[in-house]
Parts: C-alpha cells; structure tokens; sequence
C-alpha cells in the first residue's frame, strides 16, 4: 500500500512540475515580442522627434547608476546599447563638429546617439545640416544639441579656460547624468573606421579603470609635458584628451585621489579646487586639469593605442606609432589646425575629402579613389610619406558599406 502511495505521489509531483514549465514558457513566449519591440534601433520618425528635444528636457535617472565591468552589455533580443558620442563645438569650430559626425555616422552600423554641445547661435545651423543628410544615413543615429552650460561660479573663467568652451568636457558627467557611458572626441577628430571599433573598448576596462586616454606622445623626448610642465602629469609623456572613453556612471561614484586633500573627492568637488591651485601653471586649460587628475588615480586610466588617436607628431618627427604601420589609423586628430591649412596636407586631405562627399555617390569612385589620388600628391612631405596608413583601414570601411549602401545609394 505504502509502495502505491508513493509512486501516486511521484506523478503528482511530476504532474505539477510540467504544468509550471509549461506556464512559463508560454509567459516568455509572450514577454519576447514586446522585449524586442522596446530593443529595436529607432525609426527615423523617432528619431526626428528626439531631434527636437533639448538638454533640459531630457528625463533624469529615476533609479541608481551601478558600475559595470561590461558597460555595452548585450540585450535578451541580442542588440547592444546605444553609443553615445559627445562634442563641444564653439565659434568657427561647427563646421568641423559636423564634418566629424558626418564620419561616425558615414562608417558605423551600430545605433549612435550624438550629444552636441554648442553655443546657441549654432543650433540652427547644426540642425539643419544633420536633417540634410539622407534617411537611410539618418536612421543610424538620434541627436540632441545641448546649450553650453557651466558652474556659475567661475563660469567666465570656465568658458574662457583654453579655448571658447573646451572645458565643457569636464562637466559632462554631470550633465548627461542619463548617460552611463561616453565618447568624447574634439571637433578636430575624423573617424577612419567604425566608431564600434573604439567603443567595444569598454568591455576591456578592469574594475577600476574608467577613462581610456591616448598618451599625449609616444616618446619622451618630443613630450611637451616631460620638458616644459610645471605641474603633475599622467605616466611619462602626459595623456592626451582630443579623444576619451568614458564609464560616466563610474566617474560620478568614485572618489578621486589627489595633492589637495587627505580624503577622496568626487568629480565634482574636484574640478574648481583643481583650477583654483594650479590655473597659474597650466597651459593647455582643461587637458592639464585631467592630467593632474590620472596623475594620482594612474589606475583608473586604460590608454588608447596610438593609432586611435593618430596626430601630426606621430609623423613629422619620422614615423612614431608602429600600430598604425600595422593595422592603420582608427581616427585622424588634426590638433594645430591642419585640417586647414597646408602644412601637413596629408591631413588635410582626408578632411577636405569627407567634408566634400555627397551621401549616396559611390563611396569607391566619389570618395575612396580621389582621396587615395590626393594622398599620392602629398607623399613629399613628412606626414604624406605615411599617408597609406590613413588609407588603409578606411579602404577596407569604405568597401565594406559600399556592398551594403541601398540599390541606387
């Protein structure tokens, strides 16, 4: 009797275990479609709404940052988040912001938010210059154009620190207070391969890094901070900050060490003790600022490989990064204004050949050849008898999206 009570029992047990599996996987049948409807990349006619909106209407965080060691985590639906890509334009310097957008949005496959931070005369021009671009270029990325936004405390000598806003990017963690992760770049950078290359850099952060960084110059003895500083800097040559990864969410949290005080203070206590102390010693505004920062918090900085941030010194003192040798320049930083001038035409080259090709022109005949064609021209000079490193990555970009440009496109 006891036998048949058990095994009565048994398929009771068993009975119910097979109704609550099958419940279950009924109920994530039905959650799956809408996980994906809220995952998917944003239809150009969201994407035109959120055009509209300014900083100051976007929502607050309701719930608490954590720190993640992976901060592009992959989705249920298999979709990564959003890259989210920064710039200060001020002054004459829109036209370069939108030169430099016109590349990440030209190269990337990966959703894109740009957050466009620029003085209010420029707005318009701005906008209208990213709604001309055609759809299918535009369902890459959304955008918002903030207004330049400093402490009032100091807010002339903030603004007025470098250059007309440069120092903006200080503040950014503060400011974007939705944003967990950041790509800052100045408006002097060209991407010359897609913007995911340099984002999935995240993933590689250890738990204390939070900011990835290219080393201001390869070789001390071309090192404007190990011959000249008259303040702390970061390792031997200095960190350069035309181009930052940023965990912003770990940047909040983190209590930074520093010459100052005994104690940790967060980012935002930091900044104005920071300028008050050594604004008589720095030269170059806010990128001294952020080298005495990682000066005292070495390990919070993952630098970047010198071909991510490739600029004119890198070749006019003779060839100085092996990596672009190899694998080719991921982006282009043309600092001392040679995106404009003529003495380092290479340079030049590249950015004149973004800024003139149309969305839609075959990307092989209208844009990769001439540019290729341009760069043979300046092989005299000390940049342009390098200049096949620039080509090289983005060729192999520029194939690529042309095989999957639109019929007609």
């Amino acid at each position: 009797m006891r036998v048949y009570l058990r095994t009565f029992s048994l398929c009771i047990v068993i009975g119910l275990l097979s109704l609550v599996y099958l419940f279950s996987k009924h109920d994530a049948e039905s959650f799956s479609p809408v996980l994906k409807q809220v995952r998917a990349p944003l239809e150009p006619s969201v994407a035109k709404n959120l055009n509209r909106v300014k900083s100051k209407q976007l929502p607050t965080a309701t719930t608490p940052h954590t720190p993640r060691d992976v901060a592009h985590k992959v989705n249920s639906a298999g979709q990564r988040e959003m890259m989210q890509l920064a710039v200060v334009a001020c002054g004459d310097r829109h036209g370069e912001a939108v030169n430099m957008l016109k590349t990440a949005a030209m190269l990337s496959s990966r959703a894109l938010r740009f957050h466009i931070f620029a003085e209010e005369q420029l707005h318009t021009s701005i906008k209208t210059a990213l709604d001309s671009w055609p759809a299918f270029i535009r369902a890459k990325f959304s955008y918002v154009i903030h207004p330049i936004s400093f402490p009032h405390e100091k807010h002339e000598e903030w603004s007025q620190l470098f250059k007309p806003c440069a120092s903006q990017r200080l503040f950014l963690p503060m400011i974007l207070k939705e944003v967990d992760s950041l790509l800052y770049v100045d408006t002097d950078v060209l991407f010359l391969q897609p913007v995911e290359l340099i984002w999935d850099m995240l993933t590689h952060f250890n738990s204390t890094q939070l900011v990835a960084m290219a080393p201001e110059h390869e070789e001390p003895r071309i090192a404007w901070y190990s011959r000249f500083s008259r303040h702390p800097y970061y390792g031997k040559t200095g960190i350069n900050s035309g181009a930052m990864l940023m965990n912003l969410t770990r940047m909040r949290m983190i209590q930074f060490k520093n010459g100052m005080t005994s104690v940790g203070l967060h980012w935002d206590e930091l900044l104005m003790p920071l300028l008050q102390k050594y604004k008589l010693n720095i030269t170059w505004g806010d990128q001294d600022l952020i080298n005495i920062i990682f000066h005292y918090n070495p390990e919070m900085v993952f630098t970047f490989p010198c071909h991510w941030n490739y600029h004119p010194d890198h070749c006019i003192y003779g060839s100085n990064c092996i990596l672009a040798e190899e694998e080719g320049v991921l982006m282009l930083h043309g600092n001392r204004g040679v995106f404009h001038s003529n003495k380092q035409p290479a340079f030049k080259a590249v950015y004149d050949a973004f800024k003139h090709y149309i969305f839609g022109e075959d990307l092989i005949k209208s844009f990769l050849l001439p540019l290729e064609e341009a760069l043979n021209r300046t092989t005299h000079t000390y940049c342009g008898k390098v200049s096949h490193f620039f080509a090289r990555g983005l060729g192999m970009s520029a194939r690529k999206i042309q095989r999957m440009l639109p019929a007609g496109g």
